[in-house]
């Protein structure tokens, strides 16, 4: 099994997963808009170029995306998406990029379990949680 996030935008989603394309180095390898649905859906004119679904895969996961359905906005969560990494610089660009435009709840600081740590709420309204581990200090 594998853990596959599927993050719901109110309008913006193209947007969002062009952004965590960039930031994450990925590839947007499936990106569905409501006006290619097949069938009977009705969906209002200025919907139809809305995004019904996107993938974006990077290196190390996979993240879904929507604009959900017409007249259905989903807002927030109780969720916060996790990052971990050993990389420091890596994980200090990341936690800067997503930081821009969003809001910065904690900022990375050195933390008593062994990690680098930040949380941030992006411009589009994401939660993330940024965790860079530390190499252990020898006793030597």
């Amino acid at each position: 099994m594998q853990l596959e996030p599927y993050l719901f935008f109110n309008g913006n989603c193209e947007e969002a997963i062009t952004y965590y394309a960039k930031v994450f180095g990925g590839e947007v390898t499936q990106l569905h808009r409501f006006e290619t649905m097949p069938g009977e859906h009705p969906v209002p004119d200025d919907y139809k170029k809305k995004i019904m679904h996107a993938t974006l895969e990077t290196p190390a996961f996979k993240l879904m995306a929507s604009d959900g359905r017409p007249g259905n906005q989903q807002m927030g969560g109780n969720i916060s998406l996790s990052l971990g990494t050993s990389d420091r610089a890596e994980g200090e660009r990341v936690f800067n990029a997503l930081a821009e435009g969003g809001a910065v709840d904690m900022p990375l600081q050195d933390q008593f379990w062994g990690a680098r740590f930040g949380q941030l709420t992006d411009r589009f309204g994401i939660d993330w949680m940024i965790s860079i581990a530390l190499t252990p200090v020898s006793a030597n």
